[in-house]
């Protein structure tokens, strides 16, 4: 840090297993990318290439060495996942993670009617080629999936052999976790958290608030992701307590 101030929560070193932040990519230039990683690396734990946007990304290979020289694992989308398996493609899937030396993979089912123990059996057999990260939840705003079943998704993914698990809100944080308004549904979020340790989380929140109520109910170490390239360094200020949203969260009373 520039300087000293007291009172500011611990942050747990790179690598970690809490206080991740994981960046989602729509499409920056070598140029961006350069840039991005030259203000806010050192607080970026993952960066996720977002949806099947690497499908059409110019200069994908040289974008994933930029990101692989600055220490940061990038995986594509999982909707690239769910992309392959619809047309039966699961295996060039993996296919390409070799082509592209992809180190972590995403597996989700957001989009696609998938059985849980279909998906459980990809998490298996991938996790023996990659790091795996499994989404749960729909990216169907209608779809309201009870927390009961959440939670059980949850822990069957990660007996399968998931890394952790990410809780859906898509790039709006507007389903999912979340109602269409961007309001938290709380009470899904602390029943799963009753059942599913915190750091085997990833919480989605792309937007300040969200990111803002899970800091105040985790800590500064909680898992966020789908944050925006420019986002990363007011998200940092927020889990330190450095903006007003959560300026008094962590000083002594």
């Amino acid at each position: 840090m520039n300087y000293n101030l007291s009172q500011i929560p611990e942050r747990f070193e790179k690598p970690r297993q809490k206080g991740l932040t994981m960046v989602m990519d729509k499409g920056l230039s070598l140029r961006q990318v350069e840039d991005f990683l030259e203000v806010a690396g050192s607080y970026t734990d993952l960066v996720k290439l977002g949806w099947a946007t690497s499908y059409v990304t110019p200069n994908l290979k040289e974008k994933l060495a930029i990101y692989k020289s600055a220490g940061i694992p990038v995986y594509f989308g999982g909707t690239l996942f769910e992309a392959f398996y619809i047309r039966g493609q699961v295996d060039e899937y993996r296919r390409v993670l070799d082509q592209y030396g992809m180190e972590y993979a995403e597996i989700s089912d957001g989009s696609v009617e998938m059985n849980s123990d279909v998906k459980c059996e990809f998490i298996h057999q991938l996790s023996k080629q990659v790091t795996v990260l499994s989404e749960v939840g729909s990216k169907d705003e209608a779809k309201i999936i009870p927390p009961y079943k959440w939670i059980k998704l949850m822990r069957m993914e990660l007996e399968a052999g998931a890394w952790k698990v990410i809780g859906e809100a898509r790039e709006g944080g507007n389903v999912g976790l979340f109602r269409s308004s961007g309001e938290v549904r709380q009470g899904l979020v602390e029943e799963i958290l009753t059942e599913i340790p915190e750091e085997s989380i990833i919480w989605e929140a792309p937007q300040k608030s969200q990111q803002v109520w899970f800091v105040k109910l985790v800590g500064a170490n909680v898992n966020v992701g789908n944050i925006a390239p420019n986002e990363v360094i007011s998200l940092e200020t927020i889990r330190l307590g450095l903006r007003g949203d959560t300026f008094d969260h962590f000083l002594t009373k």
